[in-house]
């Protein structure tokens, strides 16, 4: 359970910071976002949720959420 904590506060931390720091910059992603296919969205989305589970079990495997 502390791992998840851990892992939704580091979210919010860089979610926050995009907002707090360059907030134009999401209206400019949700702009590009508009303009591609829903099946690009999806491989996107897709490829972001690989590369994050890879990054955990990497993590995990050189014993940082020990």
């Amino acid at each position: 359970m502390g791992t998840a904590l851990l892992a939704l506060g580091l979210v919010l931390i860089v979610e926050g910071l995009v907002y707090a720091l360059v907030p134009s910059l999401v209206e400019d992603m949700l702009a590009a976002l508009r303009q591609m296919t829903l099946e690009t969205r999806r491989l996107v989305g897709f490829a972001a949720l690989c590369i994050g589970v890879a990054l955990v079990w990497l993590a995990a495997n050189l014993g940082v959420l020990s």
